[in-house]
């Protein structure tokens, strides 16, 4: 039993009282009286209405420990991520996990695997397999329909897909960034009710008219939550929050309940806050999470004021998972299933060749450059003169125009390279196996040497993140050190690896150790090789995520988002 301030959503009314729990439910509900400031406010906890686990590389149980601490009771997971690697397989491997620990995890059936023919994924989910998912009772919806051309062209496989979770009276999710009027009323009146890919208030505005429940991301990389939550007030019933992909260090520092105290910041609702972050999921998505209503599961939260919402308690099924500040979840191990089968490269695979003209005789050729913009996962295409040394577009880190290339890492064959700017590197490269959404692969560097020794050492770890201190950024007279020189030179870590064992994807170490690493990691990327960007590695890894517009490398070569085809690298002058 407890006995303090109870939040009822459905009356929008605060009393003081007491919850009686027997066997995991709320058994009975006593009104005692007014509510009392300055006693503890008891209210259903939070959920994360769309996130991929394995983005915040730590298993099911690791994550669940992390995120009870600050309130979260459950998530509605799209395993997209582990199913490109693994297929139907990755995915069952998610639901076992998440049955390890108590949490609810709702996983759906992903929808786009591979997410286009347009990259090489370790993994095809049919509509076979997606129909096998759907009519298994751990799979509450079908996941986010990133193939929103395929919709809008009635694509037989997706249209398919989404008769399916018709036919199983299950959700669809989406995703259609910047999709509006009549292209994005179609999209809608396939079926689909969602969408967290909103990165502007007229998108997010247009979408909430028109029926669709918005979902404002706040992630590692994606950051919507200042453009959208105007939203909130006028669309109570529509709004949701999620992180979509959040990485293990901001995951130890907070999660929904950051959305929920920033919202009250800016004067809206309560009880609207509450909806967004509580209400709508469960009701939305039908989740087995209890709304503080005698007979629910006794899922909820306790907190110490509605103001700064410090959780001093959060309870599952009546269990006790975390308290002030620690999680009383269990440290546990997982097994590594994994697919990788790439061999390690030469710094030779990642030379680019000057495209002649007859016109042009040797110079250099205009090229097209991806524009990485800090905190969103689209991007810009802009066209540049690049820097040529002996017939080779080479990085031209004074003007902030890196090397970046994905390596296909389920087979042998030669790396896709192309170049991007606002990373910010000043020497070195970074590389990750976390490279939405087939997970190859992706880096970018400053020299081919770096860039190589970063993707090896991804490769010799069979998954993870790396960072490499290089020797591009650091002459003697006119001559380049060798890399031995300037090890030697170079005080303190010259490289780091975190490795992601799990699907090249996750860690089934202590979730807090694992935001230690990958914070030392970030700090690195940023002080010592000069990444300018919030989150480099959240950040690269959306670099091959071809859905997103508007210029993106995969595996087989720079992609048009826009056109949704495949266009050269070099624009040869004429």
């Amino acid at each position: 039993m407890i006995t303090a301030n109870i939040l009822n959503l459905f009356d929008q009314a605060i009393f003081y009282g007491t919850i009686t729990v027997t066997d995991g439910r709320i058994s009975h509900i006593q009104r005692l009286g007014p509510e009392r400031p300055g006693e503890p406010y008891v209210l259903p906890g939070f959920v994360d209405a769309h996130v991929h686990v394995e983005s915040s590389l730590l298993t099911p149980p690791q994550f669940a420990r992390l995120a009870v601490v600050h309130g979260t009771v459950a998530t509605v997971s799209d395993p997209h991520e582990i199913g490109n690697v693994l297929g139907v397989a990755g995915v069952n491997y998610m639901i076992e996990e998440g049955r390890r620990v108590p949490f609810k995890f709702m996983f759906g059936a992903p929808s786009c695997v591979p997410a286009t023919t347009f990259e090489t994924a370790g993994a095809l989910i049919d509509v076979q397999d997606v129909r096998q998912l759907l009519a298994m009772k751990e799979i509450g919806y079908l996941a986010e329909m990133m193939n929103f051309p395929g919709v809008l062209h009635q694509d037989p496989d997706v249209m398919a897909k989404i008769a399916l979770a018709k036919a199983f009276n299950k959700p669809v999710d989406g995703h259609a960034p910047g999709l509006t009027g009549d292209d994005a009323q179609r999209y809608i009146d396939a079926g689909i009710s969602t969408d967290h890919e909103c990165f502007t208030y007229e998108e997010g505005l247009d979408k909430a008219r028109r029926g669709m429940h918005i979902l404002i991301r706040e992630g590692s990389a994606a950051r919507n939550f200042d453009a959208l939550i105007p939203l909130l007030s006028q669309f109570p019933a529509q709004i949701m929050f999620c992180s979509d992909d959040k990485h293990p260090d901001t995951l130890a520092e907070g999660h929904i309940n950051q959305l929920v105290i920033r919202a009250l910041a800016k004067g809206h609702s309560l009880w609207n806050v509450l909806r967004a972050a509580c209400l709508n999921p469960v009701l939305h998505y039908r989740l087995p999470v209890g709304l503080l209503r005698e007979g629910d599961p006794a899922d909820y939260i306790v907190v110490d004021t509605l103001q700064d919402l410090r959780v001093q308690q959060t309870v599952i099924n009546g269990q006790i998972v975390a308290e002030d500040g620690q999680s009383t979840i269990p440290d546990l191990r997982s097994e590594h299933v994994n697919q990788f089968n790439c061999s390690p490269k030469n710094p030779d695979d990642f030379a680019v060749h000057v495209t002649s003209s007859a016109n042009s005789g040797d110079s250099a050729n205009v090229i097209r450059v991806i524009e990485a913009l800090d905190g969103q996962l689209i991007t810009n295409e802009i066209q540049l003169e690049p820097k040529v040394e002996d017939g080779q577009i080479v990085p031209d880190v004074e003007r902030d125009i890196l090397k970046l290339v994905v390596v296909n890492r389920y087979q042998d064959v030669p790396p896709a390279v192309a170049f991007i700017k606002n990373v910010g590197l000043k020497q070195g490269a970074i590389a990750s196996s976390v490279g939405h959404d087939s997970h190859n692969i992706t880096a970018v560097g400053c020299d081919d040497e770096s860039l190589c020794r970063a993707i090896n050492l991804v490769i010799e770890a069979q998954g993870g993140l790396s960072a490499v201190a290089g020797a591009a950024a650091h002459k003697s007279d006119d001559e380049r050190m060798s890399r031995r020189d300037f090890l030697k030179l170079t005080t303190g870590t010259s490289e780091q690896v975190l490795p992601l064992p799990v699907a090249g994807l996750m860690t089934d170490s202590d979730g807090y150790d694992v935001a230690m690493q990958y914070s030392s990691l970030d700090q690195f990327a940023k002080q010592e090789l000069g990444s300018t960007l919030a989150a480099p590695f959240m950040t690269l890894s959306f670099m091959a995520l071809v859905v997103i517009p508007n210029l993106k490398l995969s595996d087989k070569g720079l992609f048009d988002g826009k056109r949704f085809s495949f266009v050269p690298l070099q624009i040869v002058k004429e």
